[in-house]
């Protein structure tokens, strides 16, 4: 398990051994579970939005773009 990032508005967790990536969106409290290739794209669209953001809304206006695929509620505990 490898923490990749924790904004204000993202908690993202690599999870390498099952090639998976779990994704928080602290905004709204909900997330989501990407396996396989879909874990591979988000990897590289997120080192790609890393190395070009300039500002926390950057990674706002690219999560809300997945807003589809973050179904799970996020429950703290």
């Amino acid at each position: 398990m490898n923490i990749m990032l924790n904004n204000p508005v993202l908690y993202v967790v690599d999870y390498p051994n099952v090639d998976a990536v779990e994704v928080i969106d602290k905004r709204r409290g909900v997330g989501g579970l990407f396996r396989d290739e879909a874990a591979r794209r988000f990897r590289q669209e997120l080192r790609e939005l890393s190395a070009s953001a300039t500002q926390m809304d950057d990674f706002e206006n690219w999560i809300a773009d997945r807003d589809a695929l973050m179904t799970q509620p996020a429950i703290y505990h």
